[in-house]
């Protein structure tokens, strides 16, 4: 770990807005930073392992050796709202619990996974690893220096026992689908493998592992697609709310409502005894429709499947990684032309069929397939899955048709804006209810960061000029996430209440979301690519920090370093990149995205 005079960082820190700096002060200042943010992460990951009644570490890192782990392998960062550098390595120091090595019986290989609960549950894989956040999971441990974490999960995944052993059935299997390990949960793991790639290239690897993403989505393909000759939605992708990794949605409700047969017990009067939270599928179960129709219920739960804008953008986004990966790895160009065409497909079914013109809004479709309940039917309630498309910048980018007015809601308090955090649900619809364990208003952290990315990407790629307010807006979002983490001890939990809600609720330390890549990529701005190069564009607005420092970045086998610091006068430069410790640019205007090569 660097060390340098205190005092020596304190003259360094005010006088980084000097006009014309030397390189050699620019590098004392280098060093710095990267003191004071090796200094925060020692203190914090040392209150951190004092915390008492945590679940302990599902893997081999622990207080003896957690601190070591994490100097030698986060980006570390600092910047003057301690709020956020604290909870920046909370976060890393929680990752860090859930790196799980696992010898699998099966294949006889041992793997480095990465869980969500602690333990083993009913849900999981077996080796305690679950799919649903597992793309979450790849954005945020993609940034570790140590290639090999992220890598063996994938490996895990797309060609281990995971991509080949049968979800087993338990009490919590609800559902009559049989399926794979690896697809028991939506997830988009064959983007989250090329999101990885594009920090730590390695051609021979993806080579290797290209045949098992395509047999990867070849499953979703078998066992998700609409197959209903002539439905509205044939051939789009459906999922059952749970396995969507969100239990219960108003769309569903909406849909259930309109069924008749086997779900006629839900309507506008009896839908919340039926299908709002997990004691009232106990409920459900207990009915004269669940005796009479036992194939339509599993443990209460309805086998009602949907077409949602979350589910097929990741599948969009799968598509469209598969055809980049083929054309990075050079081995098939007629599969990489095959995967760009069956992404665009995707994409214009999505737009023709899930936008709605009215609402300006991606809405859910029951799935047209479904053998008990309505079919084809459009639920008319803005929910957050509605952002996904622009998490892999399906929407197109020059289309005349507005699809711009969805964010209007992102910062509306009719829609997903609320005193303590965003929304899933429109506050507007007459169902919206944040108390209920639920996705029809109460905050999810893996929805923050689904929405926050999309929200950037939208910024970045879509908006002509973005202006103060916008970075206002994504800023005032990201902030109120950092404070749920809570103040005497932080924590990152299941859910939170938008309205007045202080702190997360249900596990501790949990695993489903990101944080490290909102700092990273969605708001400092760095964006990786396949080529030796890449763009930093931040949208930090005025006014928020004096200085931020993001350091000890390994990419493609460099070592990166930022700094930041509040300018003075228009004329004084203000962003600073390293590369391997030598000073490589100088940027004086941030607001505009700037490309850098690597040497």
């Amino acid at each position: 770990m660097l060390k340098i005079n205190c005092c020596l960082c304190v003259a360094l820190l005010a006088c980084l807005s000097c006009a014309a700096p030397s390189r050699r002060f620019l590098q004392q200042e280098r060093q710095a930073f990267l003191a004071s943010a090796y200094a925060d992460l020692a203190t914090h990951t040392n209150e951190f392992n004092g915390y008492a009644g945590r679940p302990p570490s599902d893997g081999p890192l622990n207080s003896e050796n957690n601190l070591d782990f994490l100097e030698k392998n986060i980006p570390v960062f600092t910047c003057s709202d301690p709020r956020f550098t604290k909870v920046y390595n909370y976060r890393w120091w929680m990752i860090s619990k859930h790196l799980k090595e696992y010898d699998d019986p099966e294949d006889r290989e041992k793997y480095q996974v990465v869980t969500e609960f602690f333990g083993v549950k009913p849900w999981a894989s077996l080796s305690g690893a679950i799919t649903c956040p597992a793309g979450h999971q790849f954005y945020d441990v993609r940034w570790l220096r140590d290639p090999q974490y992220l890598k063996s999960y994938a490996d895990y995944f797309m060609r281990g026992s995971a991509s080949r052993l049968p979800q087993r059935e338990n009490a919590n299997f609800l559902t009559y689908l049989s399926r794979p390990e690896s697809h028991h949960y939506s997830s988009w793991m064959i983007n989250g493998v090329e999101a990885y790639l594009k920090i730590h290239p390695d051609t021979s690897w993806l080579k290797s592992l290209l045949p098992h993403l395509e047999h990867h989505q070849q499953v979703w393909d078998s066992l998700f697609t609409v197959q209903q000759p002539g439905a509205v939605t044939e051939g789009m992708y459906k999922i059952l709310d749970l396995y969507d990794g969100m239990e219960f949605s108003l769309s569903a409700v909406l849909g259930l409502i309109e069924s008749k047969g086997a779900y006629d017990i839900y309507t506008r009067d009896t839908w919340r005894d039926y299908y709002l939270g997990w004691s009232t599928t106990t409920r459900a179960a207990r009915t004269e429709n669940a005796r009479r129709y036992p194939e339509a219920y599993r443990g209460g739960y309805p086998d009602f499947y949907l077409v949602r804008p979350s589910v097929n953008s990741y599948i969009y986004g799968n598509l469209q990684s598969l055809a980049d990966l083929y054309r990075l790895a050079g081995t098939d160009s007629l599969k990489a032309r095959l995967y760009d065409q069956r992404a665009r497909t995707l994409q214009t079914r999505i737009l023709e069929t899930l936008w709605n013109k009215e609402d300006h809004f991606f809405h859910t479709y029951s799935a047209g397939d479904n053998l008990y309940g309505i079919r084809d039917f459009e639920a008319r309630v803005r929910e957050s899955v509605g952002y996904t498309p622009w998490y892999f910048r399906l929407v197109p980018e020059d289309s005349p048709e507005p699809y711009h007015k969805a964010w209007e809601m992102f910062g509306s308090e009719q829609g997903f804006y609320h005193a303590r955090g965003m929304t899933t649900a429109e506050r507007q619809h007459p169902y919206y209810n944040e108390q209920a364990y639920a996705w029809n208003g109460r905050g999810w952290p893996f929805q923050n960061s689904v929405v926050y990315k999309s929200f950037a990407n939208y910024l970045r790629y879509y908006k002509k000029e973005v202006d103060t307010g916008d970075k206002n807006l994504l800023f005032d979002h990201i902030e109120k996430l950092t404070a749920l983490h809570g103040r005497q001890e932080l924590n990152i939990g299941e859910w939170y209440i938008p309205s007045n809600g202080t702190e997360f609720g249900g596990e501790k330390d949990y695993f489903h979301s990101t944080f490290p890549d909102i700092i990273i990529e969605d708001l400092i701005g760095f964006s990786p690519a396949h080529d030796n190069s890449f763009t930093l564009h931040p949208l930090l607005p005025e006014g928020k920090w004096n200085h931020f420092f993001l350091g000890n970045l390994r990419y493609h086998g460099h070592d990166v370093d930022i700094a930041w610091k509040k300018k003075r006068n228009k004329k004084t430069a203000r962003l600073y990149v390293w590369i391997d410790g030598r000073l490589a640019a100088r940027i004086s205007d941030p607001d505009k995205a700037t490309t850098i090569r690597l040497p």
